[in-house]
């Protein structure tokens, strides 16, 4: 009867062994993904902020933007994963009726994509800038 016991025993200890193992992988699995969108989300606000400050001439100015950028999750590095994004700057696509102040506004759209474990994640931001917005109070 021991030897039965001492099976019985370790086939449960081992089940219970891989269950651990288990989830502490799916942990840090989880947390790499978190990980990298919290990259990706403060990759896409700082080029947002940037814009931000830009002058109206600037924002107008097609050239001045570029229209795609890469980074790196380190940037002091060159390991890791690398995002790949686009920048656009468009009239605003307001629903409805177009307001007259229109064409005193563009909207800014910010994508990233990127590849991780064999899986494309893509994140987007969009923003406003008006001619009389916040860059005429930089001092």
């Amino acid at each position: 009867m021991t030897l039965v016991e001492v099976v019985m025993a370790t086939g449960i200890i081992a089940l219970t062994g891989a269950g651990v193992i288990s989830s502490i992988n799916y942990g840090l699995c989880i947390m790499k993904i978190a990980r990298e969108n919290q990259r990706a989300t403060q990759i896409m606000v700082e080029k947002v902020e940037a814009i931000r400050l830009y002058n109206w001439d600037q924002v107008t100015n097609a050239a001045f933007i570029p229209d795609s950028f890469t980074a790196k999750y380190d940037p002091t590095s060159n390991l890791g994963t690398t995002y790949y994004g686009t920048m656009s700057v468009t009239a605003p696509a307001f629903s409805g009726t177009t307001p007259n102040y229109s064409a005193n506004m563009r909207q800014f759209n910010v994508s990233l994509t990127w590849t991780n474990a064999g899986l494309r994640h893509a994140r987007s931001l969009s923003t406003f800038v008006g001619q009389n917005g916040v860059q005429n109070y930089v001092y």
